[in-house]
């Protein structure tokens, strides 16, 4: 045999899996059709948010977590309801106590480090047994990306530099291998050299047939956020249709190929319609990937308006509930939506998913992190203001309105209806207390410390002179995760169509729908994307390590 185990995706959960099998003394050969500089995948693109449970970084801030507080907003919002629900039910809960557990101390062992202020993703929809955390949990990696990629690229080069481990890019597999009933290999071709920077599109030409054989293969390979005509065939009803224009997340690569490689080698996609799309993104002014979008990642105060100018109501506030408004809006028949606000709000409650749209934290500079707390706007925001094509701004609502209506094909949004709305807001101001939905979630969100810090702008009013200029952004829907995948049981292993494993496969990562072929369900609590790399990709490595012995 060529490898005991082959590994086909060097994304995050891939390098965890061949770490793990490596260091427990198997041959590893690690597949990746892209060339080396994407070594880590989409991690390395990501802002590094970890979803933890009672860490020391909550308590430090005064949050009160438990399991059963956690595990009540994860099931809250999974919202399991299908018999294929039964092993995605159960990486959850392994999930969990994995985050309240092991998690930290573990990667903390590792050399992974915390900003202080944990964050607080996903609000939710205003139910206590509902969807949203009930307490921030969103823990920021310093380093972003690349600081959680960082542990387990070490451990893959140290295993390559004792030889138990070869990484071989540009390695498309086109066909998993099965003899005797079991996978045993992989078959695919050799795409030529390619030196284009990480996360640009690569070319698709063959040099070469390729064939290796081990005992396992373990599928890493991601999701199908790059892949808009897949996106769009697996798009569910309750969603409304899916948008004519979306712009993309994810690099091209990620492209869903292998969940199909490895469903006609005998394994089951379950749960392929629920998927995890953002309603806040923008196009990026410095472009990598075809229509390549950022994510606002935006605190509570913005006014959120359909394209047709009507507020959105309660509880679909920026930050509470990704899906909820994303269905929403698709109701509306218009593929954007609009945030209004003051440069006030903006300079307090942006920030940019990403770890290039955070230099301070990825480059684990603690001069520019405070630089960040004392400045008007932080330099990445600051750039998509002055050169981003989704931002107007002005001083008045009717110019702002004018501005906003020469974005769109053709000017849906009246200027009298808009500054009706945003009136009767700053009404609400007027006192401590109020009946506006939206105020008394930012006076709360203002409770904790950490918002009122560096998240949540002081309450006031949009029309405020002095906190202008008024500003608008045009919001477009983001392609980002699949939360379907592979139906894996509890060690990593595929289930065929009949529920027993198809010996010699496994798969880990978003390919697997980060355990289980679903463990978030319907909806995310938002840092367990990473996180269900990590755990889902250790699980595998293991299971893989003994059964390879």
């Amino acid at each position: 045999m060529d490898a005991d185990v082959i590994v086909v995706g060097a994304g995050l959960a891939g390098l965890v899996a061949a770490a793990e099998i490596a260091e427990a003394g198997r041959r590893v050969v690690v597949l990746d059709q892209e060339g080396e500089a994407n070594l880590g995948g989409q991690a390395h693109w990501s802002f590094g948010g970890l979803f933890l449970v009672d860490s020391p970084e909550q308590r430090r801030m005064g949050i009160h977590d438990s399991v059963d507080l956690a595990l009540q907003d994860w099931m809250g919002s999974a919202g399991f309801d299908r018999p294929e629900d039964h092993w995605p039910r159960q990486w959850a809960e392994a999930y969990v106590d994995f985050a309240a557990g092991e998690k930290r101390p573990w990667l903390h062992a590792q050399g992974m480090r915390f900003f202080p202020v944990v964050g607080w993703a996903e609000r939710g929809d205003g139910r206590a047994s509902g969807h949203g955390n009930s307490v921030p949990r969103f823990h920021i990696t310093w380093g972003t990306g690349p600081g959680v990629l960082e542990p387990f690229v070490r451990r893959v080069r140290q295993a390559q530099a004792t030889g138990r481990l070869e990484l071989r890019f540009r390695h498309r597999v086109d066909e998993l291998v099965v003899s005797d009933g079991a996978v045993t290999g992989v078959r695919g071709a050799v795409l030529a050299p390619d030196a284009a920077e990480r996360g640009r599109p690569t070319n698709r030409d063959v040099t070469a047939p390729f064939e290796l054989t081990a005992q396992a293969v373990l599928v890493s390979s991601g999701g199908i956020g790059g892949n808009h005509a897949l996106v769009r065939a697996n798009w569910p009803e309750r969603l409304g249709s899916p948008p004519d224009r979306m712009i993309t997340g994810v690099p091209a690569h990620v492209d869903g190929r292998m969940m199909q490689v490895a469903q006609d080698a005998g394994g089951r996609v379950i749960n392929p319609d629920r998927m995890w799309h953002y309603v806040e993104g923008i196009h990026n002014w410095d472009p990598v990937w075809p229509q390549h979008a950022i994510r606002i990642l935006p605190g509570p105060s913005s006014m959120w308006f359909d394209a047709l100018g009507n507020r959105l109501p309660p509880p679909l506030f920026p930050g509470f509930d990704t899906l909820g408004t994303l269905a929403h809006l698709r109701q509306t028949g218009h593929d954007h939506s609009w945030f209004i606000l003051t440069h006030a709000i903006i300079g307090k409650e942006f920030a940019l998913s990403g770890s290039e749209q955070n230099p301070d934290l990825t480059g684990k500079s603690v001069r520019d992190v405070l630089g960040r707390a004392t400045s008007d706007m932080p330099a990445p925001v600051r750039a998509f203001l002055d050169k981003g094509e989704d931002f107007v701004q002005a001083d008045t609502i009717g110019e702002l309105v004018d501005k906003m209506n020469a974005l769109t094909p053709e000017p849906l949004l009246d200027a009298a209806h808009v500054e009706r709305q945003v009136v009767e807001r700053d009404r609400q101001l007027e006192n401590a207390f109020c009946k506006d939905a939206q105020v008394t979630a930012i006076r709360g969100a203002r409770a904790y410390r950490g918002d009122k810090l560096i998240r949540t702008a002081s309450p006031h009013r949009i029309l405020d002179p002095k906190a202008g200029p008024l500003i608008a952004v045009r919001l477009s829907v983001l392609t980002r995760k699949t939360l379907g995948g592979l139906e894996t049981d509890l060690t990593g292993r595929v289930l065929g169509h009949e529920g027993q494993p198809v010996h010699g496969l496994y798969a880990a990562g978003e390919a697997a729908g980060f355990g289980g072929g679903g463990m978030h369900g319907y909806r995310s609590l938002e840092g367990t994307f990473l996180g269900g790399c990590i755990f889902s990709g250790r699980t595998a490595g293991r299971a893989l390590a003994a059964d390879t012995a």
